[in-house]
């Protein structure tokens, strides 16, 4: 194994344009439809983007501490295993690498796809761009970790101003009609209220799913004592406002009904600004901020899968860096990963459906890591504790647990299906422990 290093070459700017360039993905163009099929009421609407928000929040200064403290690159992996025990970050090491390949599969597709409408010269080689794009933004990382971030920075700015522009024109060029905001259904009360807002948090939370982005480059941030609790809350903040106001406007151009139940309501929406011409503005918007999403997921998971191998939970050549600081196995593999869930293209659909319940299981698991150390090492040095502990963390925990008990009411049979991965895991993982006695 060589013994070069992750290079603590980063910034607090990079750590915002991660958070951005991760969270920030196709999800926000569809999670709207499927929130105001709940929420038919433009404020009850508007309260689930900013509960997710809150949640994120809360759940950021859970993870300041988590990150501060246990400064090691790899994500919640790093915090499971560190406070739970092998077992733990085996599962949440195996499953956050996993969807991050998939999720760059997803995103990476999204661009082909729009690529294709853009230019139909590419609508028979969708699969084929798609795998271009994973590989591109690979190879363009692979020298370093500076040269990664620098595409980060510049990519994720870039989808700053590609989504300030949209809120900025629908303000601008837009205006509901009156007559159809009266028009309106009108929206449940009671538990069926409550069943709805709870369904309607699911697209939330998983459309805000990402913020975490920062911990995933710990022991490669500059002063991570000072430097990750900013990049959280800055990132965190800078998220709510941008989906807040984005979905603000969406509701400024069209009424909470036409929203309801649409595929893809930021089409809509620039469809109703500017006619025929929306359709060409919108896919330029998709391919230019999906671009930052595909760098970060390829950062994140060369971080996991490289954690991963120094700490022995699979191949060591995962753990190799080259002298810019890229875990130049770990990108390669992840690459690998996603271009295979693009060449199988649906047929891992499934596969992904059922890894997003780990997202928020995840998110679980290092709460209680932090709950659990607190009372193990109530001692270890801390550059940052969670404000508001044991509160915020409770209520952080709670949270976690009342989105994972929705989950399994609202879609039981991919839960249980998800659940039955969680228990093949451990089989994996007792080989995994075997081979490294042998």
């Amino acid at each position: 194994m060589s013994d070069r290093r992750l290079l603590r070459v980063l910034g607090v700017g990079f750590g915002l344009a991660v958070i951005i360039g991760n969270a920030i993905g196709a999800g926000i163009f569809r999670a709207p439809g499927q929130v105001a099929a709940h929420l038919r009421d433009p404020g009850l609407f508007l309260a689930a983007w900013a509960a997710g928000g809150l949640y994120a929040l809360i759940g950021a200064i859970q993870m300041a501490e988590l990150g501060t403290m246990l400064a090691r690159s790899g994500g919640q992996y790093v915090f499971s295993r560190y406070a739970l025990g092998e077992y733990a970050g085996f599962l949440v090491g195996w499953s956050d690498w996993i969807s991050t390949c998939g999720s760059t599969a997803a995103v990476a597709v999204v661009i082909a796809e729009s690529s294709a409408e853009l230019l139909p010269v590419f609508g028979g080689s969708v699969p084929a761009l798609a795998g271009t794009v994973a590989v591109a933004l690979a190879a363009a990382q692979w020298h370093g970790i500076r040269q990664g971030s620098v595409i980060q920075n510049v990519t994720s700015v870039l989808k700053g101003a590609a989504f300030a522009a949209l809120i900025i024109s629908a303000f601008v060029v837009g205006g509901v009609d009156a007559t159809a905001v009266a028009a309106e259904p009108s929206v449940p009360s009671g538990l069926a209220l409550a069943t709805a807002f709870v369904l309607a948090l699911q697209s939330v939370i998983y459309t805000y799913d990402g913020w975490t982005g920062v911990v995933y480059f710990s022991e490669e941030v500059r002063d991570p004592g000072r430097s990750i609790p900013r990049a959280l809350f800055a990132g965190v903040l800078t998220l709510t406002a941008i989906y807040v106001l984005l979905n603000i406007s969406f509701l400024y151009v069209l009424p909470i009904g036409a929203i309801a139940g649409e595929e893809f309501v930021a089409g809509a929406v620039a469809s109703a600004l500017f006619g025929d011409s929306g359709g060409l503005l919108l896919r330029v918007l998709t391919i230019v901020s999906m671009l930052s999403a595909v760098n970060a997921y390829h950062l994140m998971a060369s971080r996991v899968l490289f954690s991963m191998g120094r700490d022995g939970l699979v191949s060591g050549a995962a753990a190799r860096v080259n002298a810019g600081g890229t875990p130049t196995v770990a990108l390669l593999l992840s690459t690998v990963i996603a271009v295979l869930f693009i060449m199988f293209g649906r047929t891992f659909d499934k596969v992904i459906t059922l890894l997003a319940f780990f997202f928020i299981a995840n998110y679980t698991l290092s709460f209680v890591s932090l709950i659990v150390l607190r009372r193990r090492e109530p001692d270890r040095l801390r550059p940052y504790r969670a404000w508001g502990y044991p509160w915020t963390t409770a209520l952080a925990l709670a949270g976690s647990v009342a989105f994972l008990a929705g989950a399994v009411a609202a879609d039981t049979r991919n839960s249980i299906q998800a659940l039955l991965l969680l228990a093949a895991s451990y089989p994996a993982f007792l080989l995994v422990a075997r081979a490294r006695r042998v």
